[in-house]
């Protein structure tokens, strides 16, 4: 059974012509409907850095994001950023792949489904696909009627967090020196990792490895390890090495453009100068989820945006950690009932 297969006949036409209209633009996009629920809403799925829309949110062990979201009515529309089909060549014009040019390549896609879908719409994003998210809300015009949002962090307080935000500003300097020097894009290495895992059969050693990096990641190495509370993940059951493995082995690139990863940095630090968003300019709903061993709990985002007068619930899943959102068993009964089940305050 094929994609529209799955879908009535009025809807299946609508969504060949979106995907194949869609493949004008830079971002890829793919559907991923429902086997036995004809969808009454579509959710843009948006990933986090170095990631695509299939290893985010269709990978799973058991059930996925993707799988829940389509069965409780959605018709999931997966965004992959233009980097996950960088290359060489590309790599001289990803200077100007920040947040601005993520949000405008985005903003085609949700212009062909209100063009070709006409259903109304909500997005959901993890980790920077999330920041993204809320950007494209920010923007006049835009008619997603709630955003989802999992792991990921606004400014932070500085006032109530000058240690965080310091060292989130010195990061957007930092981001701002290897721009100017001419590096344009970070390999964070999860695919290589995963690609020596899957090479030795998942050796003792090797997931002994993996498995200290993505439960201790706060304490390794790298630029941006310093912003998970503790990690990818919480370990225990919550971290399954094999449906990692699978999710890393979707990838293309793997990269993340180092003018996205600046701007991220500047939300952090509230360095507007640099980039912005409006958060007061937020009308749609916001239903925000952190994990609690990821992003943590630091909510001056959520109160930036309620205060513009919109609706948000700002929660955090303790023992979660940042991948856990979204590929952990445990996700589906703990976190992802929250985007649609809770009513927001």
């Amino acid at each position: 059974m094929n994609m529209t297969e799955r879908l009535s006949e009025q809807l299946a036409e609508a969504v060949e012509a979106l995907v194949q209209v869609c493949r004008e633009f830079p971002v890829a996009v793919e559907v991923f409907p429902s086997a036995v629920v004809e969808p009454h809403r579509v959710v843009v799925l948006l990933p986090g850095g170095g990631l695509n829309a299939r290893a985010s949110f269709a990978t799973a062990g058991d059930r996925s994001l993707a799988e829940f979201l389509a069965a409780a009515g959605y018709l999931p529309i997966g965004v992959t950023p233009r980097e996950d089909a960088a290359d060489a060549a590309d790599a001289r014009e990803a200077a100007d792949w920040g947040l601005a040019a993520h949000r405008t390549d985005v903003e085609r896609v949700l212009t062909a489904v209100d063009e070709y879908l006409g259903l109304p719409y909500d997005l959901l994003g993890h980790s920077a696909g999330a920041a993204l998210a809320l950007d494209l809300a920010a923007q006049s015009g835009c008619a997603a009627g709630r955003v989802l949002v999992l792991d990921t962090t606004g400014p932070y307080d500085p006032e109530t967090e000058p240690d965080w935000s310091a060292r989130a500003a010195a990061l957007c300097d930092e981001f701002q020196r290897r721009l100017a020097a001419g590096e344009l894009l970070l390999d964070p290495g999860l695919k290589a990792a995963f690609a020596a895992f899957s090479a030795t059969g998942g050796s003792p050693e090797v997931r002994e490895r993996l498995t200290l990096a993505l439960t201790r990641t706060s304490e390794l190495p790298g630029p941006v390890n310093w912003i998970y509370h503790r990690g990818h993940s919480a370990g225990g059951e919550s971290l399954d090495l094999d449906v990692w493995a699978r999710a890393m082995a979707e990838l293309g690139s793997g990269v993340q453009p180092l003018a996205m990863l600046r701007d991220l940095a500047a939300l952090w630090a509230g360095r507007e100068e640099v980039y912005r968003i409006d958060w007061s300019a937020i009308r749609a709903d916001v239903v925000w989820v952190n994990g609690g061993l990821g992003r943590g709990d630091h909510d001056l985002g959520a109160r930036l945006i309620r205060a513009g007068g919109a609706r948000v619930d700002y929660r955090v899943a303790p023992g979660f950690g940042h991948g856990d959102m979204v590929w952990a068993s445990q996700a589906q009964d703990a976190v992802w009932p929250l985007l649609l089940d809770q009513p927001i305050q």
